[in-house]
């Protein structure tokens, strides 16, 4: 992936914003169970979850990093493409076999979304810089295959 900004669609934003709601609150919790290190240390059992829940902080702390990141550079992109395939449009495309599929480009997948094709898999790569009315080639699983551009929207 390009280390430009990239932009994101208004769901994909929403879905990082809850996602970063939720790490917080997560993290305000976590937080609120670590001792103070001054604090007398119990035995080995306790000594080892103090140490998960710190690991866990740092965890969280890393991806409530990420995400806020991810929604500062959105920001700085402006909104996805409208003439051009870019991460954040949603494109239709016509299979070679004529089924169409109306699909949104997306950095990653965290959670199963059918309709969500990230920029670096096979399809997503192909599509990524058309317009409509392109075809595209890409490797599918079962093999090679071919897609035509339908529509672009946001």
């Amino acid at each position: 992936m390009s280390s430009e900004p990239a932009p994101i669609s208004e769901a994909a934003r929403q879905a990082l914003e809850q996602e970063l709601a939720d790490l917080r609150t997560e993290r305000g919790t976590v937080a609120a169970t670590l001792r103070d290190s001054d604090a007398e240390v119990g035995d080995q059992a306790d000594a080892a979850d103090e140490l998960q829940r710190a690991d866990d902080l740092r965890r969280l702390d890393g991806r409530i990093e990420r995400i806020t990141t991810r929604l500062a550079q959105a920001d700085l992109a402006g909104p996805p493409p409208t003439d051009k395939v870019g991460v954040g449009s949603t494109v239709t495309v016509r299979f070679s076999d004529g089924s169409t599929d109306t699909v949104q480009i997306g950095e990653g997948a965290a959670v199963l979304d059918r309709t969500l094709v990230t920029a670096d898999s096979p399809l997503g790569r192909a599509l990524l810089g058309r317009r409509a009315g392109d075809t595209v080639s890409f490797e599918a699983p079962e093999g090679p295959r071919s897609a035509v551009v339908v529509s672009l929207d946001r």
